[in-house]
């Protein structure tokens, strides 16, 4: 796994925080019905985009952290064969 610096830190920080098998499945909710959730490589929104999640769609969460550049809540998940962070206001435990 080749992650930049800032990622690497971030994925440590909630991997530390959330053994392995602590996986959670989430429901992206809270945007109108044609928009999606973007996928980012680091928590923060100004990170490049690795993709985006429709609404409605689920996706496995490994940990959230508020401990980011915004003080937003990030949560790392995975979509499909992408893992990033997206933000945990639109994540519906599902």
């Amino acid at each position: 796994m080749n992650l930049p610096p800032p990622a690497l830190a971030a994925f440590l920080l909630v991997t530390a925080a959330h053994p392995a098998g602590a996986a959670e499945p989430f429901r992206v909710e809270g945007l109108p019905r044609d928009d999606s959730l973007t996928i980012r490589e680091t928590p923060d929104g100004s990170a490049p985009a690795l993709g985006q999640i429709p609404v409605g769609r689920r996706v496995v969460g490994f940990g959230c952290t508020n401990d980011t550049p915004s003080g937003l809540t990030w949560c790392r998940v995975k979509f499909g064969r992408t893992v990033g962070w997206a933000r945990r206001r639109y994540l519906t435990p599902d």
